[in-house]
């Protein structure tokens, strides 16, 4: 797929979109940006209810391989 996402390590244009995959137990299959630092609950879990969620973009570089990500949907 071609678009203008410009790589900040080497300066290409026109990244790979693709995910960050979750898999843990629980999860949800992507990676999720939660606002805030983060806190554990006492299983060692992170606290996240009540925060904001991003969905997290991600785009690879074909020419360095370097990741850019963006979180900019709400999850």
């Amino acid at each position: 797929m071609i678009n203008n996402v410009k790589c900040t390590q080497c300066g290409a244009v026109g990244l790979e979109p693709g995910f960050i995959e979750d898999n843990a137990p629980a999860g949800r299959g992507d990676a999720r940006w939660v606002a805030g630092p983060i806190e554990r609950g006492p299983l060692g879990g992170a606290k996240r209810m009540g925060r904001p969620h991003l969905q997290v973009d991600a785009f690879h570089c074909l020419n360095c391989g370097h990741l850019e990500f963006f979180a900019v949907r709400p999850a």
